[in-house]
Formats: C-alpha cells, sequence, structure tokens
C-alpha cells in the first residue's frame, strides 16, 4: 500500500478473540463494531499487530486487559491513521504510525491516543513497524530510565533471543555498554552475538554466574534486564556488580524466590521491576517522545531495527501463539493486510 492511499470505513471489522482461557486453540477468528476514536485518540487501520508473552498470559486467563481496552489481545500494531478524533491533531489521515495499546491489536481497526503513537521511519517495512513499539518501550523505561544504563556499564539480558533481548541487545550496544546474554541454544548465541552482543552465554551448558565472573575478573555486570526470576534471581545477586541494578519485567521462572538480604546490602544492590500495559496514557507518551528523540534516529539510520523471526495472518493468530513456544528468535507478527509492504 502506498502513503496516500486511503479506504473508507467499515461498519465492522474482523479480529482474534478469546473464546475461554488456555491454549492457542482459544483465539478464533471473529467480528467486533469499528472503534471510533474518542477525544485526542486516532483510529488505525491495521497492516500487522506484534505477538508478544504478555498476550500469551491474557489468553491464559493469568494477564486480565485493562479497565476500558478490548477484551482480545494485541499490545502493538502498525498501519494508516484511518480517522481523527476530536482535537487530535499530531497526525494527518492516512499517515504511516505505530502505536502501542493496552489491548485490542489483533484485529483490522484499534483506536488509541495519538500520543502512544510514532510516525513509522521510512526505512522501516510497515508490518515490521508493528514488531517496534511494546519491546521498544518496555526496553527503553526498563534499561534506560529505570535500570539507569550509561555507556561504558556491563549489562546482562536474559533471554537474549526474545523480541525484548534482541532490541535490549541493540540499545545497550548502541549507547556504548558491554552486552552479555544468555540464551538456549549455539545458534541463538550466534544470532545474539551478531545483533551486537559482547558475551553469548548458553544456559543449557554454561553457569551464567561463573561466566561473568571469569569474564569481568569478579566484578560482575552493572545492570541485569530480567525475564526468568525463579531460581535465576539468587543467581543474579551473585553476577551483579557492587551497586548493582536488577531490573524484573517478567518470572518465566517463578514469581516466588528465596533471596539473602545480606547479599543485597553487602553489594548495595537495586532489585525493582514493572509492568507498562496499565500505566497512564500521560506515562507512556512520555516515553514516545523520549525514543522519537533518541531512538528513532537509530532505527532511521538502520543501526538498530525490530528482529522479525515470522509472520502469520491475522486468521492464523493460534499458529503465531504456538510459534511462541517454538525455537523462535526476535518478533512474531500477525499481517492483516496482503499488499502491506515496505514503505516507498
Amino acid at each position: 500500500m502506498s502513503r496516500s492511499k486511503t479506504t473508507s470505513i467499515p461498519e465492522t471489522m474482523r479480529i482474534a478473540a478469546l473464546h475461554g482461557r488456555g491454549g492457542p486453540e482459544v483465539l478464533v477468528s471473529d467480528t467486533r463494531p469499528v472503534p471510533v476514536p474518542g477525544p485526542g485518540e486516532i483510529l488505525i487501520e491495521v497492516f500487522a499487530a506484534g505477538v508478544n508473552r504478555p498476550d500469551v498470559l491474557q489468553r491464559m486467563g493469568l494477564y486480565p486487559a485493562p479497565a476500558g481496552a478490548p477484551d482480545w489481545p494485541g499490545l502493538e500494531v502498525s498501519g494508516t491513521v484511518a480517522a481523527l478524533g476530536e482535537g487530535a491533531s499530531r497526525f494527518r489521515k492516512g499517515a504511516l504510525v505505530m502505536a502501542l495499546l493496552p489491548g485490542g491489536g489483533y484485529a483490522e481497526y484499534a483506536v488509541v491516543d495519538e500520543t502512544n503513537a510514532m510516525t513509522i521511519p521510512f526505512n522501516i517495512g510497515v508490518p515490521e513497524a508493528a514488531g517496534v513499539p511494546e519491546t521498544f518501550f518496555t526496553v527503553w523505561h526498563n534499561v534506560f530510565q529505570r535500570g539507569g544504563l550509561k555507556a561504558g556499564e556491563r549489562i546482562l539480558v536474559h533471554g537474549g533471543t526474545s523480541g525484548i533481548g534482541t532490541t535490549a541487545i541493540q540499545l545497550a550496544d548502541a549507547f556504548g555498554a558491554e552486552v552479555f546474554v544468555t540464551a538456549g541454544s549455539a545458534d541463538k548465541c550466534e544470532a545474539a552475538l551478531q545483533l551486537g552482543a559482547h558475551h553469548a552465554i548458553d544456559y543449557r551448558t554454561q553457569d551464567f554466574v561463573e561466566v561473568i565472573a571469569e569474564a569481568t575478573k569478579g566484578q560482575g555486570v552493572d545492570l541485569i534486564l530480567d525475564m526468568v526470576g525463579g531460581d535465576y534471581t539468587p543467581r543474579n545477586l551473585k553476577a551483579a556488580a557492587i551497586d548493582g541494578r536488577i531490573v524484573q519485567i517478567a518470572f518465566l521462572r517463578g514469581q516466588k524466590v528465596e533471596l539473602d538480604l545480606q547479599a543485597i546490602m553487602v553489594k548495595r544492590l537495586t532489585l525493582t521491576g514493572s509492568t507498562l500495559r496499565a500505566r497512564s496514557v500521560a506515562f507512556k507518551a512520555s516515553i514516545a517522545r523520549e525514543l522519537e528523540e533518541k531512538v528513532v534516529p537509530l532505527l532511521t539510520s538502520g543501526r538498530v531495527k525490530p528482529l522479525i523471526d515470522s509472520i502469520f495472518p491475522l486468521a492464523e493468530a493460534a499458529a503465531a501463539h504456538r510459534r511462541m513456544d517454538e525455537d523462535h528468535i526476535g518478533k512474531i507478527l500477525l499481517e492483516q493486510r496482503g499488499d502491506a509492504g515496505l514503505p516507498g
């Protein structure tokens, strides 16, 4: 689709709905009325939507949508602005945008506050741009705002070839950090190194605590971005440097852990964490403005980019969720439009 092409807005749209809780099979095609943008909002005709771990948790009944959000999944989309709500003025109709949503991205249309959307850089493909918002917002907030990563510091990224991991590697490297990652195979470790990681640790055959101790001569890493939790948490304390920071963004191996408080005190560690989905529109807007200033130029130049593993049609959302549990590298997308191509 060209940048100038727009279409009339139908009354109904296709979505990938949740019919119950459970495995990928509960994601089925359905129809809903096309939403109407409210004050300050834009209606996006969706080209593609990102598939993320929170979508899987919502499907399983473990992460309900915030109040007021659609009840079907989808936290990020790319597409064209189809309509403007009262007072919306950041974008014109037909503009190509990528946006962070509280939900409802698995659809042909989605509504979002205009401040939570950004213009797609010219050298990023329109479907590919759907892999930017959730991971880049999350990484920027947790690594650079909450984690305070600075040039010359060391960072450990667990899950290095996930969507979050591949984004964190590229941004940390671009801003001058030394990047350690854990990944689950030799191929994944090689992929992480190709993205800019300086050290890739195969957690199936290596102990990341030992590898980091040897590589840093016992100093440890300044920041750890962890989505694993469970038994990784006490090991993170051992791998962290004096005055190190550990930022928890998920807990794939368990949310309840036993910690040695003395280790935290002696090393003066900071253990923090966050979730993004339920944060306010204004909070997300502030992240978007920082991304526009500091990260979009890197996307425009090609210094960083979303790494796409696979793209599924909207009607095959269940298959996309099954792919999440397989040996994938990077982002998984759902494509709503067959004519969504590279921007020209």
